[in-house]
């Protein structure tokens, strides 16, 4: 009898032994791959992908796709704000408008608020004037703290429902030219074209019912009147090098309205000032590529999946059994998230971390110093990057698969908001990521004891009192 408890236990055993080693076999996209199928979220193969690691590389990409439109555009912003970029965009689209083509766009009322040149309601009347459909989302009234949560914080562009772009830029300038004070604006986003952009067209169309009522609408009645640049652009009708020259003339608009905003960067992209005002040179980009991947579309909806965004985190930082490279800008996770990344560190898992040390939003360096200084302290790798504002929202994990989007790292984004996420399944893809990733390296510095130390005390006090508001940031 003896003899067989202990077969049994030996057997037992084996079989656990066995079951815990297959565990370990199973790779980290595999296992996110069946959590995203378990959220009944499609994943799309086949897909054509590019990544735009530049305002201009967006802006280019996206103006060409959008002068070759034939059936719709459809366009949903937090905010466009009212410049130079956005004018060129507006001018384009009434075209298309003019040519037949439905042209309809959505930007959040209180991102519109939160940026310094808005739209005002005579912008939007003369914008509806010339055939685009604009609309916004949440218009805010009185009481008007009512209107605080939930924003529309996401930025998709769909283009005759097969070519979409996704990612961390709004419309305006300054991705172009930069800030005062901050330098050039690093940010994200990638332009799809394939079975992917067709969900992203199911959350425009989502949010258009929404705000507005209408599954289907009528081009409204288009002033027949032209102007200059209007017949300038009616007349491109493929040509690239009239195409260029067009650009050539937005450029130097751009750059005269730049000036009469005294004080913006408008630098080349790759220059920067350090903290004295030394101009540094910071290190290119290596040139975009197409890829082919499977890619799932997350779509955070208030009170429909207020989960998504922070389960994925927690499932994928969970899931990684080599690396894990994060950038994001408002780095202030939620404890779900932030227990998911101590975990990962506590497995012994590569964990990298950048931050930016500029930002458009006072207090948030300060929170996010305050928060990444805590995980590096657990063994985390953090870097601190000094060449502009890094807006972008990107994570790769073991080198499978990542993501890009619209969701940032913080209580809006995770708790609040909505927003979107494109996870992408793909080593080339991912790769491209890290490689920036290092890229960026050059132009940071590691966060270590010495420069935690020299953080002045009232730069600590800001950002523990930004943490104690963090579930509003």
């Amino acid at each position: 009898m003896k003899r067989q408890t202990r077969v049994f236990f030996v057997l037992l055993i084996s079989i656990t032994f066995s079951s815990l080693l297959a565990a370990q076999t199973v790779s980290s996209d595999t296992v996110v791959y069946k959590w995203v199928q378990s959220q009944g979220i499609s994943i799309t193969s086949g897909n054509r992908v590019k990544l735009l690691k530049s305002g201009v590389e967006k802006f280019d990409e996206m103006f060409r796709d959008i002068r070759n439109a034939k059936y719709a555009i459809d366009l949903e912003y937090f905010n466009f704000r009212n410049d130079s970029i956005a004018n060129v965009l507006f001018n384009l689209l009434a075209v298309k408008a003019k040519q037949g083509v439905r042209v309809r766009a959505l930007y959040d009322a209180f991102g519109n608020m939160s940026n310094n040149r808005p739209l005002k309601h005579k912008h939007e009347k003369a914008i509806r004037k010339r055939g685009i459909q604009l609309y916004k989302w949440d218009p805010i009234t009185f009481p008007w703290v009512n209107h605080v949560f939930p924003r529309d914080h996401r930025k998709i562009v769909v283009i005759d429902y097969n070519i979409a772009y996704t990612g961390g830029m709004n419309v305006a300038d300054y991705y172009l030219v930069g800030l005062p004070k901050i330098g050039p604006w690093r940010d994200m986003h990638m332009r799809i074209e394939g079975e992917a952009s067709k969900e992203l067209q199911k959350i425009f169309n989502d949010g258009w019912y929404k705000q507005t009522r209408k599954k289907h609408t009528d081009i409204e009645e288009v002033s027949s009147v032209l102007n200059h640049q209007d017949s300038l652009l009616l007349q491109l009708t493929g040509n690239k090098d009239e195409w260029e020259q067009a650009l050539v003339v937005a450029d130097s608009i751009l750059k005269q309205d730049v000036e009469e905003e005294d004080g913006y960067h408008a630098g080349h992209l790759n220059v920067a000032e350090s903290d004295d005002g030394t101009v540094i040179t910071t290190h290119k980009q290596a040139a975009s590529k197409y890829h082919t991947a499977n890619i799932a579309i997350l779509n955070r909806v208030p009170r429909k999946t207020p989960k998504i965004m922070r389960d994925f985190y927690a499932t994928a930082l969970d899931a990684a059994q080599e690396s894990v490279y994060i950038i994001n800008p408002y780095f202030s996770p939620t404890p779900k998230v932030r227990k998911a990344i101590e975990r990962a560190i506590k497995r012994g898992i590569e964990v990298n971390i950048m931050i930016p040390t500029k930002s458009d939003i006072p207090i948030t360096p300060d929170a996010a110093y305050r928060r990444v200084n805590k995980l590096r302290k657990k063994g985390a790798t953090v870097y601190l990057y000094d060449a502009g504002f890094h807006h972008s929202k990107i994570l790769m994990v073991d080198g499978k698969f990542c993501t890009v989007g619209s969701t940032n790292l913080d209580s809006r984004s995770l708790r609040y908001d909505y927003e979107e996420n494109a996870v992408i399944f793909d080593k080339a893809v991912t790769d491209e990521l890290v490689q920036m990733f290092k890229t960026d390296i050059k132009d940071s510095r590691l966060l270590t004891d010495e420069i935690w130390k020299k953080r002045s005390g009232w730069r600590k006090f800001v950002g523990w009192a930004a943490s104690l508001i963090s579930w509003v940031l």
